[in-house]
Parts: structure tokens; sequence; C-alpha cells
């Protein structure tokens, strides 16, 4: 794995796009800098990884455009030491970014390959996440409770077992829809009250309920 100078040039290119489409956050901008999104890309896509698209990664499923990426880590408002629970591994970039500002990650893929190829490729990066094979909807109880909660594929509702694992004052950030999703950020103001805030559409692979394969 080579991470040249052509390639860091590039991701300054796509950070630029990013701050000029309404991203803010320098720990966010910067995580997105230092982390080589080639390295979980397919080698024939390798030449397409700064550009601002989702890509195939197997399985039916993508890694997120760099907006998305960018859009949803602003929102959670991590802090340094943040516990973080990911649903959707995927390619293990989201997690990587994640690590990258200094969260002890948590994240579940329901497609054992996937979890597979992104815990080697993670750890040949020396990046530290604890991955679990397994539902989503059903979150990581034994862990919980988590400071932030990312879901990176869309869901029909809000999980009640997420809304359960999320501690007081901790944020979820959920993209909720069949079709098209809304991005939601969900922020437990006790353990039975929670305020949601709308934000734009997106469009993510559907999060499936026990289908763990």
């Amino acid at each position: 794995m080579i991470d040249t100078t052509k390639h860091k040039g590039l991701r300054k290119k796509l950070v630029d796009e990013l701050i000029s489409q309404g991203i803010e956050s320098e720990k966010v901008l910067d995580a997105i800098i230092s982390i080589p999104r080639h390295f979980f890309l397919e080698s024939s896509f390798e030449h397409l990884a700064y550009q601002n698209n989702a890509f195939p990664i197997g399985n039916d499923q993508t890694i997120s455009q760099p907006y998305t990426v960018a859009f949803q880590t602003e929102l959670l408002n991590l802090k340094k030491g943040d516990r973080v629970l990911e649903i959707g591994t995927g390619s293990g970039y989201q997690a990587s970014i994640l690590f990258k500002m200094g969260a002890k990650v948590y994240t579940i893929e329901r497609h054992a390959p996937l979890l597979r190829k992104a815990k080697l490729l993670l750890q040949k990066l020396n990046i530290r996440a604890e991955m679990r094979f397994g539902d989503g909807y059903e979150g990581w109880p034994e862990e919980a409770p988590f400071d932030k909660i990312i879901v990176t594929c869309g869901a029909p509702h809000i999980p009640e077992a997420l809304k359960k694992q999320l501690r007081v004052g901790g944020i979820m950030v959920i993209p909720v829809g069949e079709i098209i999703q809304k991005m939601k950020c969900v922020i437990k103001r006790d353990e039975d009250k929670f305020e949601i805030i709308d934000f734009g559409d997106f469009r993510f692979v559907p999060m499936l309920r026990n289908k763990a394969k």
C-alpha cells in the first residue's frame, strides 16, 4: 500500500471541495486529509478514490461519498475519548476517520467477508477498533452506553435498542427512510426523552434486520 504525493494532493483538493460544500469542522477535515481513501477501494477504483462519490465495495455495499462521511461525522460533534458505536463497518473507512479523531470505536457489520477484509486493513494501518459481526438493529448492549452512535445505512425507523444504548446527553446520527433517507440527529435529553433534528436528504444502502451472513 503506497500513499504518494499525488494521492495527498488529491486529498487536499477533496478537502477544499468539502469546505466549499459547507463542511466546517477542522477535526473532520484533518482526519479526511490524513486517511488514504484509496486503501479502502478495489484497485480498479483507485484512480477515482478522491472523487466525491460513493463506490461499490462488494456484497452490494458501498463506501459512502466523502461529503456524506464528513457531514455525518460533523453532526456527531466528537470529543477525544468518546465511545462511538458504528452500525455498518463496510470498508472500515468511517471507523478510521472516527479513530483518527480520537474516538474509541466499536463497529458492527452484517457481512462477514466485508468485516474480515476491514479488520485486516485496519490492522495494517494501526487503526484500533472493536469489531463485531452481527445485526446492527441490536447494537452492542454489552459495551453500552455509548457517547455517540453513527448509522451508515438507511434505516426505516430509529431502532429502540440503539436509543437505549445511547447515554444521556449523547448523539446518534442516523439516515431514516425507505428509498430516500432524511438525515436525523438524535440527542438523548433523558432516559425517555429525545430531541430529533432533521437535516438533508441522502441515499444509503438499506439497514436490514436479521440478515447477518
